[in-house]
């Protein structure tokens, strides 16, 4: 099949290298990838709110118009940084590995990289996946759910499931480290005191079903973010394996 003529809007025919920016002007000393590392070695040491086209240009020692030489708009700067630091997916899915641990893999990579990365949650998703790194995780996500009974389009929703769990996941926990730094406090601190709180603001009001659930007692877990990140995966992934599973019966 051969390619469609579609005529790719710059920044994404830029960001895949198959269009150079305009020789005019003076030579240049940059190049795209130096230009995204510079703006996430900002982002990384003062926060994205210090990402612009200026203060990138400081960073790499330039005039800031030169940068638009590589980059048309700051929000390409910031869709570029996060391509860049997301890096490449976790390796695809095995011949003879299942969908659900592949899928796993894949949620699992996507949190670390948002972990490794605290800035990437605060950069509101500007489109579907396009650039290069973008596209290779969409493909090893839909790889994951090759070869299951659910149409194309439930593919997708699937992943923009997992996906979504995944990133409000990462949000929730890192405004919580944040609002425990702002306290003086570990996150671990933040969490028991809570507790307490609640037990006394509760101890005699008509709330049975938080009664109950504090004399239950905590879990056993070495990190309990992590086990309710687990937990809440886990039960995406159910949901996922019951249509699954009735798209079976019904062939059957």
């Amino acid at each position: 099949m051969g390619e469609p003529d579609v005529e790719l809007p710059e920044n994404i025919a830029l960001a895949w290298g198959l269009r150079d920016r305009p020789s005019r002007g003076p030579r240049r000393s940059l190049s795209l990838d130096r230009v995204v590392a510079a703006g996430i070695r900002v982002a990384q040491a003062e926060g994205l709110p210090s990402v612009s086209m200026s203060r990138v240009a400081g960073e790499l020692g330039v005039a800031t118009m030169s940068l638009y030489r590589y980059v048309p708009t700051k929000q390409d700067l910031l869709d570029l940084m996060i391509d860049a630091a997301f890096g490449p997916p976790p390796p695809p899915r095995a011949p003879d590995e299942g969908w659900r641990p592949a899928l796993t893999r894949w949620a699992e990579a996507n949190l670390a990289a948002l972990r490794r990365e605290p800035w990437i949650r605060h950069v509101p998703i500007s489109g579907p996946p396009i650039n290069p790194n973008q596209v290779r995780w969409f493909e090893c996500g839909l790889a994951a759910l090759r070869g299951i009974p659910l149409r194309g389009t439930e593919r997708l929703s699937a992943l923009m499931l997992v996906s979504g769990y995944t990133r409000s996941w990462a949000n929730t926990v890192a405004d919580l480290a944040e609002a425990a730094v702002r306290t003086g406090q570990t996150p671990d601190e933040v969490g028991q005191n809570y507790w307490r709180y609640l037990a006394v603001l509760t101890a005699s009001g008509p709330y049975p079903a938080i009664h109950e659930m504090l004399t239950e007692g905590e879990d056993d877990e070495e990190d309990y973010f992590d086990a309710e990140w687990r937990f809440g995966l886990g039960r995406v992934l159910d949901g996922v394996e019951a249509l699954i599973r009735s798209r079976d019966a019904d062939q059957g």
